[in-house]
């Protein structure tokens, strides 16, 4: 359900993070201690933001700031290291013999 759009993103040089303004549509309300994680639409699809509700009482207002985020999990990377791994696992089992 698409509940917003980004706004804008940009990047502090001083912490070095991106900040992320979000247009949320007024008829929907987040707790203030809502989580944002970067998520991925099928398995090369497109990016987008997910809102994970907290439990909070208090719902965010025009101007909040969340801090709770995760990042996008980059496909690449986890198929490096899943090679990487299979890779070096293989190279210590060839040294392995054994005589009889």
């Amino acid at each position: 359900v698409v509940v917003g759009r980004v706004e804008s993103i940009t990047f502090d040089d001083k912490n070095f993070q991106a900040s992320v303004t979000l247009a949320l549509q007024s008829r929907y309300s987040f707790p203030k201690d809502s989580s944002l994680k970067i998520l991925t639409s099928g398995l090369l699809g497109e990016q987008y933001i997910g809102i994970e509700a907290g439990a909070e009482e208090k719902t965010l207002q025009a101007g909040d700031t969340i801090t709770a985020t995760q990042s996008a999990v980059v496909l690449e990377n986890l198929i490096s290291q899943f090679l990487y791994s299979k890779a070096a696992d293989s190279g210590s089992n060839s040294g392995n013999t054994t005589k009889k």
